[in-house]
């Protein structure tokens, strides 16, 4: 029947039916088509987003971070725990710079005392030995066949001790090259050097002029390679024992200023907490606070202290002992010009046509206690410095009977001179090598009062420096205890303000 106003038929209910299962195949189609379009689209996006040069990159976990750090400190417990954080990190950095920086200095001060004055002195005794030697064997030279027992021994002693501490001077002093090379030298020389002294002592016993041109040049081999290495190792250990003294006084700034920043900052929260509460104290930061106030007073003043050991250890101590091992080698090396003067008889010239070894005993006397044949010592002589820097009437007797007998030295050997020049050989070997007259019982004189001056001031050395290192003992323990309880303080006092919030 069709419809009066559109003149069509009615649908029938059956074309209803595949009209709608049509228009559902037909949406069901398009919706396939968009979603697989969507699909298709997302599938892009995903792609795009993965790829860094098509899209932004992905966010890092340092960033999510810090999001969430900003995020937390907007809020007052987060502010809390981030504060409480940085106040036990401060804490515990300062105490870990202290127990560094002490460490540090209290194995300098230790190096000091144990490693490098020992072997400063060490070097200063292979110089002196091997100087004594020197001079033993002219003085035993001069002697010929009356050359006694002692003499021979002393200059056996002499070139034993010169070996001990070589070998001893290998061991302890690893990683210095300077030394070693030096050391190495002297290993090399040294039998040498007692070859040509045994050959001059055999063409002397048996009455052979050659003796005494085999004793001038192992006295050359001495002067020319033997001592100056020794000098060259005595400046090297010398050296680190400036260096070790410094590393031990340098004051520990990084310590110090991380000591002020925690105070600082431990201050700033508790006043914090003050005007946010109006609690005057928290227990916690209180603790903290004066934990670490308690390692930076300990800090400065045991520093201090050991500064003050160590500068009067040097001044007092180290400073003397040089002074007083370079005149004991001025002493020796005078001797034995004084002895080869007589072996050598104007045979060694200098270029003005002077005894050479002759200008080298005045030179050494010059050196040791000033111009002049009389009177004190002169201020920059070594006596007249080494009288200047002994501190006590213990330390300065010996030095002034030393001042006195070189005195007395250079007098006997203005009358050995005399006699030499006039023809009389046998009265001049007399007046050097003889007895209780004789030059040589001068130089033994002054070399034994400048020993005693030696052993007080080491002794003054040892007991200023063993005071300064004992300054740092138990800063390094009570640094890192302290620094642990003050930031157990700090997260606890926090943790108090933080227990109000929930």
């Amino acid at each position: 029947m069709s419809n009066p106003q559109t003149g069509t038929a009615p649908p029938s209910p059956s074309g209803r039916a595949a009209g709608s299962a049509a228009s559902s195949a037909g949406a069901g189609s398009t919706a396939s088509s968009t979603g697989s379009a969507a699909g298709t689209g997302l599938g892009g996006a995903l792609l795009s987003s993965t790829d860094p040069a098509q899209g932004a990159r992905r966010r890092t976990a340092w960033a999510d971070g810090v999001d969430q750090l900003r995020a937390t400190a907007t809020t007052e417990p987060g502010r809390l725990r981030i504060i409480g954080a940085v106040l036990a990190f401060l804490v515990l950095a300062f105490g870990a710079a202290t127990a560094w920086q002490v460490a540090d200095r209290s194995a300098a001060a230790r190096d000091v005392v144990a490693r490098s004055q020992p072997l400063t002195a060490d070097a200063a005794d292979i110089y002196r030995s091997l100087a004594d030697a020197d001079t033993t064997a002219a003085a035993g030279f001069l002697a010929g066949g009356k050359e006694t027992q002692a003499t021979r021994e002393r200059y056996e002693n002499d070139i034993a001790t010169a070996a001990r501490l070589l070998a001893k001077a290998s061991s302890n002093t690893s990683g210095s090259d300077a030394a070693a090379h030096q050391i190495g030298k002297l290993n090399s020389l040294l039998p040498r050097y007692t070859g040509l002294i045994e050959t001059a002592r055999t063409n002397n016993r048996q009455g052979l002029p050659l003796g005494g041109a085999y004793l001038r040049y192992a006295n050359a081999q001495m002067r020319d390679e033997l001592l100056p290495a020794a000098r060259g190792l005595y400046t090297t250990e010398t050296a680190r024992l400036g260096e070790d003294y410094d590393a031990a006084k340098a004051w520990p700034w990084l310590a110090l200023s991380a000591g002020v920043l925690a105070l600082g900052a431990l201050t700033w929260a508790q006043r914090r907490t003050y005007r946010r509460t109006n609690r005057v104290f928290n227990r916690g930061l209180l603790a903290a606070t004066t934990a670490s106030a308690v390692v930076l007073l300990w800090l400065v003043a045991g520093h201090s202290v050991a500064r003050s050991g160590l500068n009067t250890s040097y001044e007092s101590g180290a400073r003397s002992l040089k002074v007083l091992n370079e005149a004991r080698i001025d002493a020796l090396q005078a001797r034995g010009d004084e002895n080869l003067t007589l072996v050598a008889r104007g045979a060694v010239v200098t270029k003005d046509q002077q005894d050479f070894y002759e200008v080298g005993y005045r030179t050494g006397m010059r050196d040791l206690a000033g111009p002049g044949r009389s009177g004190a010592a002169a201020a920059n002589s070594r006596l007249g410095t080494a009288l200047t820097l002994a501190d006590d009437d213990t330390g300065r007797r010996p030095v002034r009977e030393a001042v006195e007998t070189v005195r007395q030295w250079q007098a006997r050997h203005a009358e050995a001179r005399a006699a030499d020049d006039q023809g009389d050989y046998d009265r001049a070997l007399a007046k050097v090598i003889g007895g209780e007259a004789a030059t040589g019982q001068s130089f033994d004189r002054v070399d034994s009062r400048l020993a005693q001056a030696l052993a007080h001031e080491q002794q003054e050395f040892r007991r200023a420096a063993d005071d300064g290192r004992g300054a740092l003992d138990g800063l390094v323990a009570g640094a890192v205890v302290l620094a642990v309880l003050g930031a157990t303080g700090a997260v606890l006092g926090i943790g108090r303000r933080l227990s109000e919030y929930r």
